[in-house]
Order: C-alpha cells, then sequence, then structure tokens
C-alpha cells in the first residue's frame, strides 16, 4: 500500500513538471510568432517610410553599428518590458536600412517588382517549410550550434572582404552560404524553443528575425543578378 501511495505520488509529481514544461514551452512559442509577426510589419513599415522618402543608402559602418549597438541593447534588456522597445527599435533600423535597397532593385531591373515579391515569397515559403518540419518532427538540432556559430562568422568577414574589395564572386557565394546557414539558423532555433534550450522569447524572436531578413536579402541578390 505504501509503496503504491509513494509510486503514485512520485508519477503525479512527474506528470505535473511535464506538464508545466510543456506550458511554459508554449507560451515562449506563442509569444516568440506574435512578436516576430509584429517586427516583421514594424520593419515592413519602415522599409516603406524610407522607399516613399526616398532614403539614401547608408554607410556600412552605419549599419554595422546601428545593428550591433541596438542588438547589445536589446540583449541586456531582454528579462525587462524595455527589451520590447529595443527590439522595435532594431527591427525598425533594419527595416529602413532595406528601403533604398529595395528602390535600388525596383529601378535598376526591367522586372524589379516581379524579383522583389518573388524574394518575398521565397523567403515565406522557406521559412515556413522549416518552421513547420521543426515543430512537426519536434527533432533537436542543438547539434548545429557549433557549425553555425562557426559558418556565420566566416560568412560575415568574407561578406566584409568582398564589400571592400569589389569580388563579385564571392559576393554571391556569401549569399548562398547565408542562404544555407540562415535556414540551418531557423530550424535550430525553433528547435531550441520546442526543446527548452531557449526561454526568451525576445532573443528567440531577434534571432528569427536576424534569419529571415538575411535570408531575404540573400535571396534578394542571387536572383537580382540572375535577372541582370
Amino acid at each position: 500500500m505504501v509503496d503504491r501511495y509513494s509510486g503514485g505520488r512520485v508519477a503525479t509529481a512527474h506528470d505535473t513538471v511535464g506538464r508545466e514544461q510543456a506550458l511554459a514551452t508554449n507560451r515562449v512559442l506563442r509569444n516568440t510568432y506574435w512578436l516576430l509577426s509584429l517586427t516583421l510589419a514594424f520593419s515592413a513599415a519602415t522599409a516603406g517610410f524610407a522607399m516613399v522618402s526616398g532614403a539614401p543608402m547608408l554607410s556600412i559602418w552605419v549599419v554595422l553599428g546601428g545593428f550591433f549597438g541596438l542588438l547589445f541593447l536589446t540583449t541586456h534588456l531582454r528579462d525587462s518590458a524595455w527589451g520590447l522597445l529595443a527590439v522595435f527599435a532594431l527591427t525598425g533600423f533594419m527595416g529602413y536600412t532595406l528601403g533604398p535597397v529595395l528602390n535600388f532593385y525596383l529601378t535598376a531591373l526591367s522586372n524589379g517588382p516581379q524579383v522583389v515579391m518573388t524574394a518575398m515569397g521565397g523567403t515565406a515559403v522557406i521559412f515556413l517549410s522549416l518552421s513547420a518540419y521543426a515543430l512537426t518532427t519536434r527533432r533537436d538540432f542543438s547539434f548545429m550550434r557549433g557549425f553555425l556559430f562557426t559558418g556565420i562568422i566566416v560568412a560575415f568577414l568574407a561578406a566584409l572582404a568582398a564589400y571592400f574589395f569589389t569580388m563579385p564572386a564571392l559576393s554571391l557565394a556569401v549569399s548562398v552560404m547565408f542562404m544555407l546557414l540562415m535556414s540551418g539558423l531557423i530550424l535550430y532555433q525553433t528547435s531550441e524553443i520546442i526543446h527548452g534550450g531557449e526561454t526568451n522569447y525576445i532573443m528567440a524572436t531577434v534571432t528569427l528575425y536576424v534569419a529571415i531578413y538575411n535570408l531575404f536579402t540573400s535571396l534578394l541578390h542571387l536572383l537580382g543578378v540572375m535577372n541582370d
């Protein structure tokens, strides 16, 4: 009787912990996708404003400084309500930097609108497909952490080299690298949320937003070259 009663209590406690973990994971996942949707919409609004106002291309140093500065601020404030404002500041800034780039493709290519829309559609399909795969299979992609970290650093340095030394071939290779790395990052981050490796929805949102942003710009670059 004692063993049965004790065993029943252990099982009940274990089930309770499991339910609490599942609820916490679902809450992080739900908050992440809600915030990601809002930040993408806000980023699109700031990009549209930059396009309509004819904003010029920003210096690479301004873009990098703004991005890393706001990323540091968001990371520092991730556990407070101010972190939400930091997220919108970061994504709004990145959207604004995208406006002049979109204007360039729209005017430089004869089928510019088609190229931009194809890049947007392709990005959406890739993100939704990879997210759905990670959510339905519930595979653990944590093994990709080291590869992604190293790959992103290498691709970033290669992108700087291609920019400063004007190397079109390397630039194309970097775009392909970023498409593959950002696809892997989407799988990895979604898996981290599912398996409890990421419990902060603000940081999860930032990671997924950066993946989508780089995926879109890389795909846009490749499509632009293929069409001209």
